[in-house]
């Protein structure tokens, strides 16, 4: 266990470093991984420079030594005074020279004191090279420059190079190693200082375009986001997109999109809790005046007058079925409808106690037509199918009514038939239709209504009934009005 301990320090330090780098704001880690990457791009430069400058200041060499042999070999004689030959070989900048030439190997510059060759360098050409051949003798010229930079001894180093261009004829020269290493060292500081140079002005363009084009945008897109997120139902926290038509214009327009919908979302939820919070203030009131109506319906019944026989069982059972319904408004916190309690049941006694609950028909303003068998018989919930009906005949009452300029009474039909398992029911009318902003969000609580002092709840709510039922809820296209159907389908028996 003892012996992990540095292994599980070494962990908790790069873990620490990782965290560290995770926590810099994006312009300072775009700006450090900008100068690194412009560094190393230079450095990956730097190198092969130092080999070719290293070639270079030999080839110098030997081109100074070979104007040096010849001046030697003009001397008459072939004798070279002792003077003169210390000047040429010190304007050579080297200890001795030879060559051969003509098949013939001589010394030329003879050195002055007793030298040991500690290495040697062929500055010739080697004929043909394959691919891997001439790339391994680049890697070489580079590790041999780069071995000069860090030895320290003195070393003597023989070079030869060729002579005017044969193959056979070549030139050598005797030179210490330590001018070689000041001219790389001086080579290497020029080079580094203008590579740092040349990375902070590229890193500082760099970071500047990156910064305009991504950086900001990207920081203007996290700080609307955190601004939006601390009060996101406030319309004014919403990001205003640019004009770009790149990625970040996008991406801007849809955060745009996407906190509007939000705050719509927030505020249908206020609403809807607001609405909620008033109907369970008002719903013991209004259960207390229904159950005095019940009291009233009850005594009316007792009355032999033949319309009050016809209409006190209708009163009656809508009172009940108020009663119940504000029963089941104080269990609405669970933002659901009460699983349907299904029959099978005739459904031409429902509809036509909806058309008496809204009074159809009206004479000389509304007609009332029915079209349903008698026979015919649909799998529901009779509560639930009543009210999906009203407020699909109720909408139609009231576009109806809507229409001021009408000379003829408008007319809501209700029809229906049987579909195998399933039963269909057209609600239609011919009054102005329903506007194409209505039909965008024709399901949606608080959005569907169009008329004033609507709630918009209507539709919504008899679709969450259809739903629950298993059926669907749907308007129909074409032909003038409006018109929706309904499909009930049977309960799906049990094996």
């Amino acid at each position: 266990m003892l012996q992990r301990l540095p292994f599980f320090a070494r962990n908790s330090s790069q873990t620490a470093t990782v965290t560290t780098w995770q926590k810099l704001r994006l312009p300072f880690k775009l700006l450090v991984l900008t100068t690194a990457f412009v560094m190393l791009a230079e450095v990956l430069i730097f190198v092969p420079s130092v080999a070719n400058y290293r070639v270079n200041w030999l080839k110098d060499r030997l081109m100074a030594a070979h104007l040096a042999a010849l001046a030697a070999d003009a001397a008459p004689g072939g004798a070279i005074p002792a003077t003169l030959r210390n000047e040429l070989l010190k304007t050579a900048e080297v200890k001795a020279v030879a060559w051969r030439r003509e098949g013939r190997r001589s010394i030329v510059l003879p050195p002055t004191e007793q030298m040991t060759i500690n290495a040697h360098i062929d500055l010739r050409p080697m004929g043909d090279r394959s691919i891997f051949g001439e790339a391994g003798h680049r890697f070489a010229l580079i590790g041999e420059a780069l071995h000069a930079l860090v030895r320290s001894d003195n070393r003597t180093l023989r070079v030869t190079g060729p002579l005017n261009g044969g193959t056979n004829d070549f030139i050598e020269i005797v030179i210490p190693e330590a001018p070689l290493r000041e001219a790389l060292l001086r080579y290497g500081r020029n080079i580094l200082y203008l590579s740092i140079i040349i990375s902070l002005f590229t890193a500082a363009l760099v970071y500047i375009a990156l910064s305009n084009l991504l950086v900001r945008p990207m920081m203007h897109i996290t700080d609307s986001m955190l601004h939006y997120a601390k009060k996101p139902e406030d319309v004014s926290r919403i990001i205003e997109p640019s004009s770009r038509g790149d990625e970040v214009g996008i991406a801007e327009r849809e955060l745009a999109s996407m906190q509007r919908q939000l705050s719509q979302l927030l505020l249908q939820k206020n609403r809807l809790a607001q609405v909620g919070l008033a109907v369970s203030k008002i719903n013991h009131d209004l259960r207390n005046m229904l159950a005095n109506a019940q009291l009233l319906s009850d005594r009316l019944s007792t009355l032999p007058d033949p319309a009050v026989q016809r209409f006190a069982p209708k009163l009656i059972a809508s009172l009940d079925r108020a009663i119940s319904f504000c029963n089941d408004t104080l269990r609405f916190g669970r933002a659901e409808e009460a699983p349907p309690r299904r029959e099978l049941m005739r459904l031409l006694p429902l509809v036509e106690e909806v058309g008496d609950g809204l009074g159809l028909p009206r004479q000389g303003c509304i007609e009332w037509e029915v079209d349903v068998d008698d026979a015919l018989r649909v799998d529901a919930d009779r509560d639930h199918l009543y009210r999906v009906l009203t407020n699909l005949c109720r909408n139609a009452v009231q576009a109806l009514e809507a229409q001021r300029d009408k000379t003829t009474p408008g007319k809501i039909q209700i029809s229906a038939n049987r579909d195998g398992r399933e039963v269909e029911i057209i609600v239609r009318d011919d009054g102005p239709g329903l506007p194409p902003k209505a039909r965008e969000h024709l399901f949606q609580a608080f959005q569907s209504s169009q008329r004033r002092g609507g709630s918009g709840l209507g539709l919504a709510i008899a679709q969450e009934l259809v739903t629950a039922h298993g059926g669907t809820i749907e308007l129909l296209d074409g032909g003038p009005g409006a018109a929706f159907r309904v499909r009930i389908p049977d309960r799906t028996p049990k094996a």
